[in-house]
């Protein structure tokens, strides 16, 4: 890799330094690091979402050396999953483009991992840039996987980029990608309770960095800001370490324009991150005298052809990888009730009681969690499949919203709580019926929903007899007072999506680990070894959700 330099000194005030701008240009004749992070697969220019897109990414970090500028490019992670460009490909379209565009330097988030740790590795071999990571660790060495920071050089001054990954990797991925066959941990990031370890870790890479010449550290961090992250936010890892001269900054999704956090020695750090999907992207400049600036960019920059050209080869390959079959199924999985097929507005079964299809998705959610249940709401499942053949074009059909799965730990009550609310419609449709793994229960039907929302629809409280009766999980009574894990995705664990709030304060041991649509993906794949079998036969599903519509 050509070595290039970064040279600056941190200002006294750096709050006065951090800008924010609109559009590109304005720097002429200086060093300049473009820096993004969280794209999740934004690939294309989208003007009406504001996704400014790779082309133009390539477009500004040419531009800016056509200037005279002396330009680096790094990733703080979370780059190669969130889109089914990402899925479909396992991340390999991204690493390309990413190619194509001229990355320098790259960090892995969690969600590089989520193909598999052999996948990653072999990415980050095919990568022309190099992944740092100083606590990304194989614990059977005890060595780092990926060096942990990259020294680079010009002007006569050195500057080292150190990677760091957040702790939170194993649990905001899929914990076996990181396990050997006997389920025992191989590889770690220096997660422990009071962050400690990350601590240390991250100051010993800055010391030996400095030993080695370095005049500037910079760290690119995949850590966040998020309260959930704690004791491993961005923010905490300053506070505690010292020589780092400016962290850029990945995970939380959040827009940090300059921040300025000071480290344990009193000593101000910048503070700086771009948001998601590429609607801006970062530029830390660094004038003559030392000093820098940090703005976040929006526009003003033009495509650059050869990657807009690039981008537009790779679209093409992935339509066609769309419509490759990637399993059968044996039976016709439904969305819609078959005995209303003919009619001109089939009935939507999947939003009123139990289908294969509702049963086949919420399978698909515990089996790659290993949770005790799997709730898939029935809005969320948008399209049948016929018997035979199933494409990938198939799959994304029919969860095409790309929500992540999750996994909290939840009790008994609140299980039940939101049972009755995604029933409390019926009979009329909605969105909010949960399709169910792992548990059965009884609808009484005849009884009116007493469930309670406050005015923005969210869940308060039942405050009469419960629709929902006889439950059982994995055939035992369900206990209210009983701790329980459940699989479903961000929409409703997370964000209170239809209204169920009820999972909201759970502890969550597993956060956004793969896309709904890649899970089911790998649930035919793998668990049913490629075809949906007589299991599934019934379009009306198993019985695990039983309509009573008379009181006995």
């Amino acid at each position: 890799m050509n070595k290039k330099i970064l040279s600056f000194i941190l200002a006294a005030s750096m709050a006065a330094a951090c800008s924010t701008a609109v559009s590109a240009g304005e720097q002429e004749g200086g060093i300049v690091v473009l820096y993004t992070n969280d794209i999740h697969c934004a690939v294309n220019e989208d003007e009406e979402n504001q996704v400014l897109g790779y082309a133009r990414i390539a477009g500004l970090k040419k531009q800016l050396e056509a200037e005279g500028n002396d330009v680096i490019l790094a990733d703080m992670g979370d780059a190669i999953q969130g889109d089914v460009i990402g899925t479909l490909s396992e991340g390999e379209y991204i690493i390309d483009i990413m190619d194509q565009v001229g990355y320098d330097l790259a960090v892995p988030g969690n969600h590089e991992f989520d193909y598999g740790m052999d996948q990653f590795l072999s990415l980050a071999e095919k990568a022309s840039f190099p992944y740092l990571s100083c606590n990304f660790k194989d614990l059977t060495s005890g060595e780092p996987v990926f060096e942990p920071y990259e020294m680079m050089e010009a002007d006569g001054k050195t500057i080292a980029f150190i990677g760091i990954c957040t702790p939170k990797t194993i649990t905001s991925s899929t914990p076996k990608y990181f396990q050997n066959e006997d389920g025992e941990f191989i590889y770690g990031f220096e997660q422990d309770e009071d962050g400690t370890a990350l601590y240390e870790c991250v100051q010993e890479a800055a010391d030996s960095a400095r030993n080695e010449g370095a005049d500037y550290v910079i760290a690119l961090s995949h850590l966040g800001i998020d309260a959930s992250c704690t004791p491993w936010t961005s923010s905490e890892v300053i506070e505690n370490t010292s020589g780092i001269d400016v962290f850029l900054d990945g995970h939380s999704h959040s827009v940090i324009e300059g921040e300025t956090v000071k480290n344990k020695d009193g000593e101000n750090v910048l503070l700086t991150s771009t948001g998601t999907k590429l609607s801006s992207v970062g530029e830390l400049t660094i004038a003559e005298d030392g000093t820098f600036s940090s703005a976040l960019i929006s526009g003003g920059m033009e495509a650059d052809p050869e990657t807009e050209a690039y981008i537009n080869d790779i679209n093409t390959e992935f339509e066609g990888i769309l419509n490759e079959v990637v399993a059968e199924t044996d039976v016709a999985l439904v969305v819609n009730d078959p005995a209303t097929a003919d009619q001109e507005e089939p009935v939507r079964l999947v939003r009123t009681c139990e289908t294969n299809l509702g049963d086949l998705c919420a399978d698909a959610y515990r089996a790659v969690t290993g949770a005790d249940i799997g709730f898939c709401n029935g809005g969320g499942i948008r399209a049948d499949i016929a018997a035979g053949d199933i494409t990938y074009s198939d799959i994304i059909s029919v969860q095409p919203f790309g929500n992540e799965i999750c996994m909290v730990e939840a009790t008994g009550q609140q299980i039940l709580d939101a049972l009755e609310m995604g029933v409390m419609d019926l009979p009329a449709e909605s969105g909010s019926f949960q399709q169910v793994s792992g548990i059965s229960f009884e609808i009484h039907t005849y009884l009116d929903s007493s469930v309670q929302l406050d005015a923005d629809g969210m869940f308060q409280s039942v405050d009469g007899e419960y629709r929902v009766q006889n439950v059982k999980i994995n055939g035992e009574d369900l206990d209210p007072e009983k701790t329980y894990t459940v699989a479903s995705h961000n929409y409703m664990l997370k964000n209170g999506g239809d209204g169920f709030n009820m999972f909201q304060n759970c502890n969550m041991p597993l956060e956004d680990i793969m896309l709904d649509n890649q899970a089911l993906i790998q649930y035919i794949t793998e668990d049913l070894d490629g075809t949906v079998g007589e299991q599934y036969a019934d379009p009306y599903g198993e019985d695990r959700i039983v309509i009573v519509e008379e009181e006995p």
